[in-house]
């Protein structure tokens, strides 16, 4: 087993565009001062974002033109030894968005927010395609937010800095239940309610025809429901963060018609993403170390089956993937739920994992997503710490069942160059 590292060009910006020119010779560590910052004009901002669009390039892509479908990353989600390369398909929990210089860049020429950013399709589409051109990776992301469905509902949300995401009026008691503003789930409500985000995703798909990217695959998402859920009636994620399971405990009956909506609305959501392009489809349960496992398997997991079966029933060409945050004991659980990808987090051993899914399997046994510690591509790290901690990864995964991919998403503090190198790590992984 080894990495054939050094067979191909790196993808992306050339480093001394963005970070200035460096010494090819010197320690690859990368450290606190490793990327100087710079203060742009709005003028030389928009400059060096038109430069960077067209010297941004991933891996060289066949000539022909290939369905997204037959990429490396939906054949692994289907079971499917892959027929493209590379072996090892990877992509990144927030890709896009605040680790990134041009992200940055783009943002404050825009002058706007990360909420609303998601509000014009036009930004939704520029930061979704950034990491595409600067990494490489194996598929875009939309660029959106977890709670959404949540405001769709009617449920106010507001991101202020360093704080996370609040939810300033919180699902007090099931009274509160009649401010939500949708009784009845549908496609009408969603693609009312959500139709900016839906109009995102096909200008993202326009532009990745347009940039030469129109063979990578387009991953839809919506958070779960016990995810939207604890947030609506918490109100955040570091306070209150019991108010969900007493709400099940105080609650059970209010509990289970407020899961239900969610399902429906999450249901309708995603079936809307892949009406307009969306090749592949991730459910992030991010909230799962915020529910017992008893809770989770009387509330969270069947909304999750629901969704599922739905889903595979409408598109059952369209793989399901799966992340459990905190919750990974129920990988078999949500496997045999009907998910064709289950992903691992920091904490879970990838071969302990796979050996699980495959004795608690009741049909086909689901590949394995995750599970790299991001901790490795922040300032501390090194080019070598990546290329050593992704070949302990990859070993314990037999080629063909695992997408790579993190345990928790990018926090904004990682070197895009260590991203880049657990990029090409991944894609020079040979048995």
């Amino acid at each position: 087993m080894a990495l054939a590292l050094g067979t191909r060009a790196s993808p992306g910006v050339p480093s001394h565009v963005i970070h200035g020119p460096h010494n090819s010779s010197a320690p690859r560590a990368v450290g606190q001062n490793a990327l100087p910052r710079r203060v742009f004009s709005a003028a030389t901002a928009a400059m060096v974002l038109g430069t960077a669009r067209r010297l941004q390039r991933p891996r060289a892509r066949p000539m022909l033109r290939a369905d997204p479908s037959t990429s490396s990353l939906c054949q692994v989600a289907r079971g499917l030894e892959p027929v493209r390369e590379p072996q090892v398909p990877v992509w990144l929990f927030r890709q896009a968005g605040r680790h990134l210089p041009e992200y940055n860049e783009y943002k404050a020429q825009r002058g706007k927010n990360f909420l609303q950013l998601l509000q014009d399709p036009k930004d939704v589409a520029e930061v979704t395609m950034q990491p595409l051109r600067r990494y490489g990776v194996d598929a875009a992301i939309l660029f959106s937010d977890i709670l959404v469905v949540a405001e769709a509902l009617g449920i106010d949300v507001e991101m202020p800095g360093g704080k996370g995401i609040l939810v300033p009026r919180p699902l007090e008691s099931p009274r509160d239940l009649a401010r939500l503003e949708a009784s009845t789930a549908s496609a009408d409500f969603v693609e009312q309610r959500l139709a900016h985000v839906l109009e995102a995703v096909r200008l993202i798909l326009q532009t990745m025809s347009q940039e030469g990217m129109g063979d990578i695959p387009l991953i839809g998402f919506s958070a779960a429901p016990w995810t939207l859920f604890f947030y609506m009636v918490g109100g955040s994620s570091k306070k209150r963060t019991d108010a969900g399971e007493l709400w099940l405990k105080e609650h059970p009956e209010a509990s289970q018609e407020l899961m239900s909506l969610l399902s429906e609305v999450i249901i309708e959501y995603l079936s809307a993403q892949v009406r307009n392009g969306c090749h592949v489809l991730q459910v992030f349960e991010a909230m799962g170390e915020h529910i017992s496992p008893a809770n989770l398997e009387n509330f969270a997991v069947p909304a999750m089956a629901r969704i599922a079966k739905a889903l595979k029933e409408r598109h059952p060409e369209v793989p399901l993937m799966v992340f459990p945050r905190g919750a990974c004991y129920a990988l078999p659980t949500l496997q045999n739920a009907g998910f064709d990808v289950v992903t691992a987090d920091c904490e879970t051993d990838l071969a302990d994992a796979a050996l699980s899914l495959k004795a608690e399997a009741r049909g086909r046994v689901a590949n394995l997503q995750g599970n790299f510690d991001p901790k490795w591509l922040r300032p501390g790290s090194s080019v070598e710490d990546v290329e050593r901690e992704v070949e302990v990864m990859l070993s314990k995964v037999p080629t063909g069942r695992l997408i790579a991919n993190l345990g928790e998403g990018l926090n904004g503090q990682e070197s895009p160059e260590l991203v880049q190198a657990f990029v090409n790590a991944v894609h020079a992984w040979k048995r």
